[in-house]
């Protein structure tokens, strides 16, 4: 009966809480709108569609300044904060999955160059790392000076230049024939998992490798490769990163990378002791026992902080502007600042954000109760 009493009380209570936020969203509506009818700015996104004279340097997707639309301009900025979080998130976690184990490792110095590592770089402010790795690759030599850390790799202060392979009409077979490479690597493995030998478990690797190369043999133009080459004063040919990207990059990567690292090793330390020794008591090495029976039940642990460090690294991209990286914030900022439309600018910008990180929640919570029903 009490329960039953206290639910109309607490919808009433709830219903109210709901009014007076929608009361305060019509008021400050009602006060922008009136602000800005007073100083003749027009309301609504059909700026969207209206020609940007705003200079792109670095585009996925083809740009025109004083031609394409402010829609266009703003997706190119969607795509570079994208280029940058996807790749970002992506090491983080392979790095920041082996400074945690490293932190755990028997040998004493590799544990402690681990430790001093993650202090270090979470000690110090994203903005300045930032900063720092731009000043570095700003004073990388010049083109014609350019170091060659491998063939066809050239590294100068105008970014990275990499080889760049340009898709034919065969490259369909080719990638159709690396995915299934991969689907049968990943069931030869789970199966070969405890099978004696280095070798054998190897193995199940060979797929990926020659399914594609049988394809290749077939669809011989599936690609070509685009060798960069220095002409004049700078590079043509291949792919190229520039400055502003690589420095961000890796900035958001090794600085995300020390809070992975934390919750790998917290994850991994909260596994009982007993497991470890249940596997060395059934022969398996220290590499197999961590990745076949320790670390499952440390992803449990580890998946729920590790989405937050995505979104994080997600939400610290839009520091890119600082270091002149055009990203969503950058190009959103010239945009307002060129039409007037602030409160449509900020409101993409919200929109944006949300969306990847209710994307990217979505994503790891799907995963995560994918896990917990595996565990039974």
């Amino acid at each position: 009966m009490a329960v039953a009493a206290l639910r109309p009380r607490a919808l009433l209570w709830q219903a109210l809480a709901l009014g007076v936020v929608a009361g305060v969203i019509a008021v400050f509506s009602i006060n922008a709108a009136h602000h800005l009818a007073a100083r003749h700015i027009a309301t609504g996104f059909g700026f969207l569609s209206a020609a940007a004279p705003i200079p792109i340097g670095e585009s996925l997707i083809s740009y025109t300044p004083s031609v394409s639309t402010y829609g266009r301009a703003l997706l190119i900025g969607v795509l570079n904060t994208l280029k940058v979080a996807i790749p970002g998130c992506l090491l983080a976690t392979l790095l920041g999955t082996l400074v945690g184990i490293a932190r755990l490792s028997p040998i004493a110095l590799l544990a402690r160059l681990a430790a001093l590592y993650v202090e270090l770089l979470r000690d110090l402010p994203l903005l300045l790392q930032l900063l720092f790795w731009y000043g570095v690759f700003q004073t990388l030599p010049a083109p014609r000076q350019a170091m060659r850390p491998l063939p066809g790799v050239f590294l100068s202060n105008r970014g990275l230049r990499i080889p760049d392979l340009v898709w034919q009409p065969g490259f369909t077979g080719v990638a159709f024939a690396l995915l299934g490479g991969i689907a049968l690597s990943f069931f030869l493995a789970r199966r070969t998992a405890l099978a004696p030998g280095l070798a054998v478990r190897l193995g199940a690797f060979l797929p990926v490798l020659l399914l594609p190369a049988a394809t290749l043999a077939l669809y011989r133009p599936a690609f070509r490769v685009d060798w960069p080459a220095l002409h004049g004063f700078n590079f043509q040919g291949g792919a190229s990163l520039s400055p502003e990207y690589a420095a961000l990059l890796t900035g958001l990567v090794l600085y995300t990378t020390s809070y992975v690292a934390e919750i790998v090793r917290g994850g991994l330390a909260a596994v009982a002791r007993g497991q470890w020794e249940a596997g060395a008591a059934l022969g398996l090495p220290r590499g197999a026992v961590l990745r076949l029976i320790v670390l499952p039940q440390a992803l449990r642990l580890i998946i729920p902080p590790l989405t937050s460090q995505y979104l994080n690294l997600v939400k610290n991209s839009s520091l890119a502007v600082a270091i002149g990286y055009q990203d969503l914030v950058s190009i959103a900022d010239t945009t307002l600042n060129q039409t007037g439309q602030a409160i449509e600018g900020v409101a993409l910008i919200m929109a944006v954000y949300l969306s990847i990180s209710l994307t990217i929640s979505l994503a790891m919570n799907f995963y995560n109760a994918r896990l917990a029903r595996q565990a039974g």
